[in-house]
């Protein structure tokens, strides 16, 4: 099934979502910054990505469904740089630095579902 250290988000979409979550936390908390609550999907029809603020805190909500790990990824980090109301070259920094620590590259995106055996 993977997922495990030595595979980071291999599997099942909501494992790796899970442990993306989990990953994100990490590198936000350690660069000093506001941890979100993740979940899926958006209670908004037809939306890839909300951010909910609350006073105790912030809500990140991703679709999973038909997309790549790369682009769910890509778009729990941002709610991360809006959560935490970054812009201009911190928001480039802090972006950069999440998208690694979750193993994200830009070049070669992976699918967010399991390959079907042949």
């Amino acid at each position: 099934m993977g997922g495990g250290p030595e595979h980071p988000g291999k599997g099942a979409p909501v494992l790796r979502f899970a442990d993306t979550a989990k990953r994100l936390g990490a590198a936000a908390r350690a660069a000093g910054l506001v941890v979100p609550a993740f979940r899926c999907p958006p209670r908004v029809a037809g939306a890839r990505r909300t951010v909910r603020r609350f006073p105790g805190g912030s809500v990140v909500s991703v679709t999973l469904k038909g997309r790549t790990f790369s682009d769910v990824a890509t778009d729990m980090v941002e709610g991360v740089v809006v959560v935490n109301r970054l812009e201009g070259e911190a928001a480039h920094r802090f972006r950069r630095a999440l998208l690694e620590a979750v193993g994200v590259s830009e070049e070669s995106p992976e699918p967010m579902r399991q390959p079907e055996a042949a």
